[in-house]
C-alpha cells in the first residue's frame, strides 16, 4: 500500500526559540560531560514527552512520522539530547503501535507518559548480538507473578532522567521452555545501580550509563510479554523494533541536516586567497556540498514512506524487520558521510572541540553502535532473500 505524499504534512511541537535555547546548551554539556537536565524540563513543559500519545488520551497526537521529523529538528540542535529522549519516544511509540491495533496492554504507559513519567530503554547488553532474540540478564520469577532482574545493561540513555525502565531478561527455570521476559521497573523500586561510567567520544550529554541490575523487581502487572527466545512476530517485539529503528534513523538524519546547513553557511563566509572569491564559488567545494545533499535527499523519502506505512497500519509482517533495519543503516551511514563532507568543506577550524561541526563529527559516530548494526542488517536482508542459513 503506497502512502499519499500529500498526507506528509508535519505538525511541530518544538518552537524555533526552544530549539535555539537547547542548541545554546549543547556545547556546554559536551564539554562538561553533563546531563541535559534543563533541556528535559523544557521539553516536558512543551508537551514533547507526550507527543505521540493519542489526543483522546491526553497527548499531542503526533504520528510516528511526525515525531521522527521533530526528533530530527531536535537532533540538529542537540544530538545527545535527542538521542536520550528518543528512548522515551520508542516506548510511547510501542504503546501507541499496540493501542492502534487493538492491544491495550501498554495503555497504562500512555497514561503515565501524560502524567509526566519518563521512560528509559534497558535492553542493550555487552556481547549480546542477539539483541531482542536473547538475553544475558537473568529474570527470576517470584511467587506473585512478578520477576526480579539480575544482570548488566549498557548504553542506558537518559540514565539520570528515567523514572520507568523497560527491560528484558531470560527466565530459564524450565530448561525445556525458556522465556524472554519483557517488563518495566520503577526508579523508586531499587534493586539496581547506575554506574558513573559515561566518558565517551560523543553523545556525552545523553549520559547512557551502565545499569547493574541486582534484584530490580517488576510486579505481575508490569510483565508485558513472556516469549520464546528467537525471532518473533509478536506485535510487542515488532513495535519495539520498528519504533527504535525509525526514530533512531531520524535522529542521525537530523544531524546530517544540520551538518549540511553548517557547510553551506561556512562556504559562504570563507574566502579563498587564491581566487578572492567565497568558497561557495569553488567548484570542488560545490561538488562536495552537492554530493552530500544528493545522499541526504535519498533518506527522507524512505523515512516518510516506511513510517507512514506503520502509521497507516500497512501489514508488511516480517518485512518490516528488513525495511527498518536497512533504513537505520542507510540513515546512519549517510549521516556519517554528510558530516564528513561538511567538515572537508569547512576548514581546519572544525578540528577544534569548540566547533559545532567537530562535535557533530564525534556524535554521528555513535550511529554505528546502535542496533541494527551493519552485520545484522545484512543478515536480515540475506535471510529475507535466501532463507535461513543451513544448520
Amino acid at each position: 500500500m503506497a502512502v499519499d505524499p500529500a498526507s506528509f504534512t508535519h505538525r511541530q511541537l518544538l518552537s524555533d526559540d526552544l530549539l535555539a535555547t537547547i542548541r545554546g546548551r549543547a556545547a556546554i554539556h559536551d564539554r562538561e560531560n553533563s546531563f541535559f537536565t534543563e533541556d528535559l524540563a523544557d521539553l516536558a513543559g512543551a508537551g514533547y514527552l507526550r507527543a505521540m500519545v493519542p489526543t483522546e488520551l491526553g497527548g499531542g497526537g503526533l504520528t510516528l512520522r511526525e515525531t521522527i521529523r521533530e526528533q530530527a529538528r531536535l537532533a540538529g540542535a542537540a544530538p545527545a539530547t535527542a538521542l536520550a529522549v528518543n528512548m522515551h519516544h520508542v516506548w510511547v511509540g510501542v504503546a501507541r503501535y499496540l493501542h492502534e491495533r487493538g492491544d491495550d496492554s501498554l495503555d497504562w504507559l500512555l497514561a503515565e507518559a501524560v502524567r509526566g513519567e519518563v521512560f528509559g530503554f534497558g535492553y542493550s547488553e555487552a556481547g549480546n548480538d542477539l539483541v531482542l532474540l536473547g538475553s544475558r540478564t537473568e529474570a527470576r520469577p517470584d511467587d506473585e507473578g512478578g520477576y526480579s532482574f539480575h544482570g548488566r545493561k549498557i548504553f542506558t540513555s537518559n540514565s539520570p532522567g528515567w523514572t520507568r525502565l523497560g527491560l528484558m531478561g531470560l527466565d530459564s527455570t524450565d530448561p525445556e521452555d525458556p522465556r524472554i521476559v519483557h517488563a518495566f521497573v520503577t526508579r523508586v523500586g531499587g534493586g539496581f545501580e547506575i554506574l558513573d561510567d559515561w566518558d565517551t567520544l560523543g553523545m556525552r550529554a545523553s549520559q547512557s550509563c551502565t545499569t547493574v541490575l541486582d534484584g530490580a523487581r517488576a510486579p505481575a502487572d508490569r510483565i508485558m510479554r513472556r516469549l520464546p527466545p528467537g525471532p518473533s512476530l509478536d506485535p510487542y517485539v515488532l513495535g519495539i523494533f520498528t519504533s527504535f529503528e525509525l526514530l533512531l534513523a531520524g535522529v542521525y538524519t537530523g544531524i546530517a541536516d544540520r551538518a549540511l546547513e553548517l557547510a553551506v553557511e561556512t562556504s559562504g563566509r570563507r574566502t579563498s586567497m587564491k581566487s578572492g572569491k567565497a568558497y561557495s564559488q569553488d567548484p570542488d567545494i560545490r561538488w562536495r556540498i552537492a554530493s552530500a545533499a544528493l545522499a541526504l535527499d535519498g533518506i527522507w523519502p524512505q523515512l516518510d514512506q516506511v513510517a507512514g506505512e506503520i502509521d497507516g497500519q500497512v501489514d508488511r509482517g516480517a518485512g518490516y524487520f528488513r525495511a527498518t533495519s536497512g533504513l537505520k543503516v542507510r540513515a546512519t551511514e549517510t549521516a556519517r558521510y554528510v558530516v564528513d563532507e561538511a567538515i572537508r568543506c569547512s576548514g581546519g577550524s572544525t578540528y577544534f572541540n569548540r566547533s559545532e561541526l567537530g562535535r557533530l563529527y564525534r556524535d554521528v559516530l555513535a550511529g554505528i553502535f546502535h542496533p541494527s548494526d551493519d552485520e545484522s542488517a545484512h543478515a536480515q536482508v540475506a535471510q529475507s532473500l535466501l532463507g535461513p542459513l543451513a544448520e
